[in-house]
């Protein structure tokens, strides 16, 4: 088979991970054609974010990057053993600390950062990592190369910290760059998160963008399978951090997979199975140290237990509710699209949504660090025109769901997450679910919904 492999952070956090993660490579290289792509060291990204906040006002981070270069220069040491392939790591990772430390260097001068130096000043965290891996995989005998996403051919639009491949040139040029050498044997081992600009420019497609980039990978190589490799045995059916008793949830279709990762499950992306989905390859959770887990299974085929309706109950924390009310909004045409253009103007995201029949109160909510600016240019646009009459907020409220298939068409699902709720005494401010019923989403105060996601756990998640 052909498979992109991708390992996050936590896989290639030291020495002996990067040499398990090899040990993989090789175990499944012997009868498939390998594409990996990799994260940056274990909280290189951390530390380089660090940088970015810390350049800007002026303040020295010497430190950090001291820190940084010791402990990648301590993993070549250690991981590997080939004097010459060392050398030659260990030049190359020295010519980029060299290029960051003056890029930090003018950063703290001028006293002023852009996006387009926060992703340059980013991407080393994966540009660092990917020459490590592949030499390692020298070491060991294999045929290994390193690629920036850039180089390997992810073009993207110049939206810097956020930017989107273009699909057609990037599959064009993947397919060129990459297809001969992956026929030869050659493994490429490639930055996962940062791709360029026609113009050359080093991008960043977002934190946790590695996900998106080894399905990116798939689908314009056509690939068998994408494995996304972690730190846990797959998805599972609630944060191991609030519950014990959790377990994995072994088959998954693209849709209920989405609807996990954007309401906060950990191990996937929100982004990433998008390009999975529409070339139709299965993606694999798994955990690169527990071999023996068969780990997540998603595809395009929906399983449904008759006795386990939901497959997993998840939060999202860090949200803002604004209530928006007005009697004169009654009736009154336009009163949402106007709050909507007023939050996408100034790029702020409505996470979800729901509005009284009465059309005289509309409640939304967002990530709590933009509540300053929403408030500002809601109450801006909207309290001198004699129609929105208060704007409230509440800044300690999470988000809890249920996620499954099962679901869709079965009675009774709302009157059980009621009660399992009521009998704990949680008040549900605001609750929502989509047409695609596979979802069903509520809100609760912050210090509630761990006590919220334990009784629905109980309640819909068979052990």
């Amino acid at each position: 088979m052909k498979i992109v492999i991708k390992f996050g952070g936590t896989s290639v956090g030291n020495t002996e991970r990067i040499e398990n993660v090899a040990r993989i490579i090789k175990e499944n290289s012997t009868e498939n054609q390998l594409i990996i792509v990799t994260s940056a060291l274990g909280e290189t990204t951390d530390y380089l974010i660090e940088i970015i906040e810390k350049a800007p006002k002026g303040d020295n981070c010497d430190e950090i990057l001291v820190n940084l270069e010791k402990y990648h220069n301590e993993t070549i040491e250690n991981s590997i053993k080939n004097d010459h392939v060392k050398n030659d790591v260990k030049e190359r990772t020295q010519k980029m600390f060299d290029a960051l430390k003056k890029s930090v260097e003018g950063i703290i001068t001028l006293k002023q950062a852009t996006p387009k130096s926060n992703d340059q000043i980013l991407s080393y965290g994966e540009r660092l990592a990917a020459p490590i891996l592949a030499a390692k995989l020298e070491d060991m005998g294999l045929n290994s190369i390193a690629l920036t996403g850039g180089d390997a051919g992810i073009i993207t639009d110049d939206k810097f910290g956020e930017a989107t491949p273009l699909i057609k040139l990037t599959k064009h040029r993947l397919q060129n760059n990459l297809d001969s050498k992956i026929e030869k044997g050659i493994i490429p081992v490639i930055t996962g998160f940062i791709g360029k600009t026609q113009e050359e420019e080093i991008t960043t497609i977002g934190r946790g963008g590695s996900d998106y980039t080894a399905t990116l990978l798939g689908a314009c190589l056509n690939v068998d399978e994408i494995w996304i490799m972690t730190d846990v045995d797959g998805l599972l059916s609630a944060d191991p951090r609030i519950l014990e008793n959790t377990k994995v949830i072994t088959n998954l279709s693209y849709e209920e997979a989405t609807e996990m990762a954007v309401m906060g499950a950990k191990s996937m992306h929100p982004r990433a199975l998008e390009p999975a989905k529409e070339a139709n390859i299965p993606v694999r959770i798994k955990n690169s140290f527990n071999k023996k887990s068969d780990g997540t299974l998603i595809n395009d085929t929906v399983i449904v237990n008759e006795k386990e309706i939901a497959k997993a109950v998840t939060r999202i924390n860090g949200i803002a509710m604004i209530n928006v009310t007005g009697m004169n909004m009654a009736g009154n045409p336009g009163i949402a699209g106007q709050i909507f253009s007023i939050l996408g103007r100034n790029e702020i995201n409505i996470i979800m949504i729901s509005q009284s029949i009465s059309e005289s109160n509309i409640t939304f909510l967002i990530n709590k660090s933009k509540l300053t600016k929403a408030l500002s240019v809601l109450e801006i646009g909207l309290l001198n025109k004699e129609i929105v009459k208060e704007i409230k907020f509440e800044d300690e409220v999470s988000v809890v769901s249920i996620v499954g298939a099962g679901m869709k068409g079965t009675h009774g699902v709302a009157s059980r997450l009621f009660n399992a709720i009521s009998k704990k005494e949680i008040n549900i401010k605001m609750i929502a679910q989509g047409s695609s019923e596979l979802n069903l989403s509520f809100v609760v105060n912050e210090s509630d919904s761990i006590e919220a996601i334990k009784s629905l756990h109980d309640e819909f998640i068979k052990k």
